[in-house]
C-alpha cells in the first residue's frame, strides 16, 4: 500500500466541521457538563467545530402529540392557544439551549451557525402535530400555510439575530423524501413531494428578500445521497426567485456507509455538474452497523466515511447528526446512540462515545481552509483500509489512515522533512506516536486511525 504526495491534484477547499444541538441542548442545564461538553465540541483543547445547526421546533401540544420521547421533540418560541386559535411569541423560551449555543460560541471557532427545522409549527400542520401527518409520505403543510410557515420561521430567525447569533442559513425542509407519520412516529418530521419542496422553498425566498434579511437558503438537506437528489436539484435550479438567496445545497449521507463508489456517483452526477452550489454534508450517523457506543468500531466507521464523503463525494463540510444522545443500557449490553457523547436525561452522568475520536482525527488536525487532494488512492472491495490526504493553509500535507483490517505497511513518498504521527486505538486515543524526521513507511496497526502530518 503506497501514495505518492509529489503530484496530488487539487480537490475542493473545505469550509469546515460541525454537529447539531437538536435535541439534546435544551436538556443539559447542569453548568458542569455544559462547559465540559462546549469545549469537547467547540473549543481549541476539543474539536474545534465551526459549524452549529440550531432546530426551530414545530412545539409540542401535550393534548395532542404521539411522540413520547421528550429528546425527540423542540420547545417552539411561539406558544399557541389551541382553544382560541391565537397565539404569541415568546423569545425567553427554549431557553437551556440558547445558552448551551452561547457558550459553543464563545469557544470562538464558530464561523456558519445554521438554522433548520424537522417540522412547520404543529399549529399550522394539517393533524395539528409536528410529528408528520396521519398518511405515510404525505405533506403535513397544507399549502395555504406555506407563508405562515415562513413568517414563523423567518421571525424566529430574526429574534435569533437580534439576540446576537450570527445566524447565516436557513433551512425549512429536512428530509423531505421520508415517510414522516403513519401510524408509528418517533420524533419530529415533515414529508414533501419535490413540487411542494420547491413552492416552500420559493415562499422562503420571497420573504427572505422582501425583509431584507442577510441569510441564504440551505437544504434541502436530502435524506441519501442519491435517491431523489437529483430530481431536488433540477427542480431547485429552475426556480430563479431560490437561485437569488441560495448557493448551498446540503444533503446527508446515511445508508450507504459500506459504498464507496456511490460518492464517485454522487460527485460526477450532482457536483460536478452543479459548480454554481457548495455541497455541504450535514448529517450523518451510523445506522446500518449501529456499533455499541464503546466499541471502537464506531470510530473507525466515523472516520472512514468521513474520509470518503470529501474525498470522493466532493463534501466541503462535514457535520455529525447530533453532538450528543440519551443512552440506555439495555440487558444485553447494546447501547447504540447516534452521537458522539451519550449521556442520562438530567446529565448527571455522560462519557464521550468512541466515534468522537473518529471524527477527531479529521476535525483537529485538517482546519478549515484546507484543500482535499486527489491521492490516488481507492480501496478494494473489502473497504477496511482507506488514506485521505490533505493540504493545510500552513503548508502542512495531512493523510488520514483508516484501518479496519490486519496490521500492514503502509508507504509514503514526498518531498517533506518532519513528520508527526498521531494514532487511535482502542482505550488509547490521538496518542502521539512519532514526531521527527520524514519516513516513507508507516507500520499500521489492525483496528486503528493514523493522522500522518507531513511537512
Amino acid at each position: 500500500m503506497k501514495i505518492d504526495l509529489r503530484e496530488m491534484k487539487k480537490l475542493q477547499t473545505l469550509k469546515g466541521w460541525g454537529t447539531s444541538a437538536c435535541w439534546w441542548s435544551q436538556y443539559c442545564s447542569d453548568e458542569k457538563a455544559a462547559e465540559e461538553i462546549a469545549e469537547l465540541l467547540y473549543g481549541d483543547s476539543g474539536l474545534g467545530l465551526n459549524i452549529y445547526r440550531y432546530n426551530i421546533g414545530g412545539g409540542t401540544d401535550p393534548d395532542n402529540c404521539r411522540v413520547t420521547n421528550p429528546w425527540r421533540v423542540t420547545e417552539s418560541f411561539y406558544k399557541y392557544d389551541r382553544e382560541n386559535a391565537t397565539g404569541e411569541y415568546d423569545f425567553t423560551a427554549d431557553k437551556t439551549a440558547i445558552n448551551m449555543m452561547k457558550r459553543c460560541l464563545q469557544k470562538g471557532n464558530v464561523d456558519t451557525l445554521i438554522v433548520f427545522a424537522n417540522s412547520p409549527h404543529y399549529s399550522q400542520t394539517s393533524t395539528g402535530q409536528a410529528s408528520g401527518s396521519l398518511i405515510n409520505y404525505t405533506c403535513n403543510l397544507p399549502m395555504s400555510n406555506y407563508r405562515k410557515f415562513a413568517d414563523y420561521f423567518l421571525t424566529c430567525t430574526q429574534a435569533l439575530i437580534d439576540m446576537g447569533f450570527p445566524v447565516k442559513y436557513v433551512s425549512p425542509i429536512n428530509e423531505p423524501q421520508w415517510k414522516w407519520g403513519g401510524s408509528y412516529v418517533w420524533q419530529e418530521g415533515c414529508h414533501y413531494e419535490t413540487e411542494e419542496m420547491v413552492a416552500v422553498y420559493h415562499v422562503f425566498a420571497e420573504e427572505i428578500i422582501k425583509r431584507g434579511m442577510d441569510v441564504k437558503l440551505y437544504g434541502p438537506e436530502s435524506g441519501e445521497m442519491m435517491g431523489l437528489t437529483p430530481e431536488y436539484i433540477k427542480a431547485i435550479t429552475q426556480d430563479e426567485t431560490i437561485m437569488k438567496v441560495m448557493d448551498i445545497f446540503a444533503y446527508h449521507s446515511y445508508h450507504d456507509d459500506n459504498n464507496p463508489k456511490i460518492r464517485l456517483d454522487f460527485k460526477k452526477e450532482i457536483v460536478e455538474k452543479h459548480p454554481q452550489f457548495r455541497f455541504d454534508m450535514s448529517e450523518w450517523c451510523e445506522l446500518p452497523n449501529k456499533s455499541h457506543t464503546k466499541n471502537f468500531k464506531g470510530a473507525l466507521i466515523t472516520a472512514r466515511i468521513i474520509g470518503q464523503d470529501l474525498a470522493y463525494a466532493g463534501a466541503e463540510s462535514w457535520t455529525s447528526w447530533v453532538a450528543v444522545n440519551q443512552f440506555s443500557i439495555k440487558e444485553d449490553g447494546n447501547d447504540y446512540s447516534d452521537a458522539t457523547i451519550t449521556a442520562t436525561n438530567d446529565f448527571s452522568e455522560w462519557y464521550v462515545a468512541r466515534r468522537y475520536w473518529g471524527f477527531a482525527h479529521f476535525a483537529k488536525y485538517i482546519p478549515v481552509g484546507s484543500v482535499c487532494l486527489d491521492n490516488g488512492f481507492f480501496p478494494d472491495e473489502t473497504n477496511d483500509f482507506n488514506a485521505f490526504s490533505f493540504l493545510t493553509p500552513k503548508g502542512e500535507t495531512v493523510t488520514v489512515v483508516v484501518n479496519e483490517g490486519e496490521e500492514r505497511e503502509f508507504e509514503i513518498n514526498g518531498n517533506y522533512t518532519e513528520m508527526k504521527i498521531i494514532q487511535s486505538v482502542d482505550e488509547d486515543y490521538l496518542n502521539e506516536i512519532y514526531n521527527g524526521e520524514f519516513k516513507g513507511k508507516i507500520t499500521v496497526k489492525q483496528n486503528s486511525i493514523l493522522t500522518v502530518i507531513a511537512k
